[in-house]
Parts: C-alpha cells; structure tokens; sequence
C-alpha cells in the first residue's frame, strides 16, 4: 500500500491560464519587436501547444511557415535564442505586473498540502526564469522542494524525463506523487512516468483526449467562487463543498491501492 506523498503541478494552464493571454501574446510582441510579419492566433497557438517547449515551437514555425524573411539556417539557433530571451522577459512582465492570476483553487490546495506534510513541485516545459517568477512570486510563502523547468530535461514532454527527475529530486515512487495537469500531451508525460494524474482543464485543452488521467475536473474550485466540476469517465470524486481539497486527492488514491 502507498500513501501520496507528492503533489507535483505543470505551470501553464493549471497553475496559471498563461497560454492564450500570456505567452501568445508574449510571443507575438517579440515577433513586432523583432520586425516579423508574425501573429499567432489564438486556435493557431493550439496547434502549436502540442510541441512541448517555446523554442522547439518557434523553430517549428520557422521551419514550416518561415518569418517572412529569409534566414539562414546556420543563424537559426542564435535567432531562436535571442526571440526567447526577449519572448521571456515579457512574460514575466506579465507575471509580475500580475495581469495573470492564479487559476481557481491552487494556492489552496497547495497550501492544504503543505499542512498534511507533502512534498510540493513543479515540473514545466517553461522558460527557467518564467517558472520562477511565479512559484516565487504568485505563489510567495508556498514552499516548493523542486522548480524543475525549461531545458532541464533534453527531452521535453510528452516525454517522461522531467517527471523522472522530479522522482529523483524527491527520493519518492511514483506511486506516491500526484500530477497536475492541463494536457494531453502532460498527461502522457506523467503517466509514462508512473504518477497518478488530475488533469485540470482550461479553454485551450478542454477538447484535448485526457483519458489517461484518473481525474478530470475543470478547476479545483475555490469557497464563494468557482465551484469545481468532475468530468465524467475518471475515478469518482465526491465533492462536499464544490472545492477539490488535498485530502480528497490523497484519500482517493490511498482507496484506489486498498480496494484495487
């Protein structure tokens, strides 16, 4: 029998709704700034969604749509790297004028993890700096053990690898951590790792096949605001209150290993 011992969060979609108003938009700043004729639009931006990693999609784009200009393909990785950087520090411009808010119920359940004892990561494809600002600034006083983000991993999800090192980071199994995810292609990531997963959905990924996750709700709910919803086809999850707590997580997959 395992007791969950982890709760481990990706960033964007689940901890914050960064994707379609933060970083497309911070996306196609960079790409003014930079003088391309380039603008990702918001079911365009989808698309993109599904290669995991900021750059990777950028150098995709370039790759099969072009930037309008021409560049040479020895000059594509500087190119890259310069249009991430700059990318980055309008997102956290974002982040820390806090014109995105953290998505219903999260430093709740967080918090409620952290009385119960529980380690508490993130593992997100996001840039370093990025996922910092937000775990140590959105999310100010939560103690996390590991921010595992960017090209900490060279192969990013749906692969594993950052799941993995988060098991290393944590000294636990895979049967004792808890994932929170917002897509399909996390959700693969976490389970090929072994984890259990909640997958929380947001407009970008609410069509998304998430049938791998043991739960689906589309927020975790918060008291007098959003209530918190159990998509059907997952495990049963009975909600009191409208509000999915951490001690409703660890019971239910303490039950799911005493009553297989």
């Amino acid at each position: 029998m395992s007791q969950i011992r982890a709760f481990i969060f990706d960033q964007d979609g689940v901890i914050v709704d960064t994707e379609r108003d933060g970083h497309r938009v911070a996306f196609n700043r960079t790409f003014a700034e930079f003088g391309f004729n380039v603008e990702w639009g918001v079911e365009e931006y989808h698309d993109l969604l599904q290669i995991g990693g900021g750059k990777e999609r950028m150098t995709h784009y370039l790759q099969t749509k072009g930037f309008g200009v021409d560049v040479k393909a020895e000059d594509v990785p500087d190119l890259i790297q310069r249009l991430h950087l700059r990318k980055t520090d309008m997102f956290i411009d974002l982040i820390e004028s806090r014109a995105l808010p953290l998505r219903p119920g999260i430093r709740r359940i967080m918090e409620e993890a952290n009385e119960l004892g529980m380690v508490l990561g993130i593992c997100t494809t996001s840039n370093e700096r990025a996922a910092h600002a937000v775990a140590h600034g959105l999310l100010a006083g939560i103690p996390m053990r590991f921010v595992l983000a960017g090209d900490v991993v060279r192969r990013k999800k749906p692969d594993p690898a950052i799941y993995l090192l988060a098991l290393e980071k944590s000294g636990l199994r895979a049967d004792q951590c808890v994932v929170f995810e917002d897509s399909h292609i996390g959700a693969v990531a976490a389970k090929a790792a072994g984890m259990h997963v909640v997958a929380t959905i947001n407009p970008y990924t609410d069509s998304e096949d998430l049938s791998m996750a043991d739960v689906v709700v589309n927020c975790l709910g918060e008291p007098g605001g959003p209530r918190a919803e159990v998509r059907p086809g997952g495990r049963k999850l009975t909600l009191a209150d409208g509000c999915i707590h951490a001690r409703d997580i660890v019971e239910l997959f303490h039950d799911e290993e005493t009553n297989p």
